[in-house]
């Protein structure tokens, strides 16, 4: 039986899944060339869904070796360079197949957090952008990252 802690985790995981689909989902097929970040690269919201795809599963890669007493990310990780690999690694991915597989990767987040005990939530690495956290801040950030670029672009819409 999972921990309260890891009850909690759980609940936000789904909470920000059933978010991310209800926002996502209605997009009409014009809508997904839409730029919502000017910034170079531009981004539309099909980039923006190839972007979460790609962050769910580095960052459950990254909360599995701190889980398992690793240092998380690089001290020289490069998130620019890693989501501009990224983008072009899942650019012919139509949007319907990029949100089944964030379907399918948010599964799997879930899954492994169900056989986490609190030791494991205590251990410190290394996220990519937050520096030196918790395995629970990680997992939390994972949560709050998807919703955080949709608060933004919905308030930029």
């Amino acid at each position: 039986m999972p921990s309260p802690r890891v009850e909690e985790l759980i609940g936000k995981l789904e909470k920000g899944s059933r978010k991310t689909n209800e926002i996502i989902g209605k997009l009409m097929p014009e809508q997904w060339q839409r730029v919502v970040y000017a910034e170079p690269p531009a981004w539309t919201w099909r980039d923006l869904l190839a972007h979460f795809v790609s962050a769910e599963g580095r960052l459950l890669e990254l909360a599995q070796d701190v889980a398992a007493g690793g240092a998380g990310a690089p001290e020289d990780f490069n998130f620019d360079a890693f989501n501009a690999e990224e983008q072009a690694r899942l650019r012919d991915q139509s949007p319907q197949h990029l949100l089944n597989t964030l379907n399918a990767a948010r599964q799997t987040t879930l899954d492994w957090v169900r056989a986490l005990n609190d030791a494991q939530l205590d251990r410190v690495g290394r996220h990519p952008v937050l520096g030196d956290v918790s395995l629970e801040a990680m997992l939390v950030a994972i949560y709050g990252h998807q919703l955080f670029h949709m608060r933004e672009v919905q308030a930029k819409l």
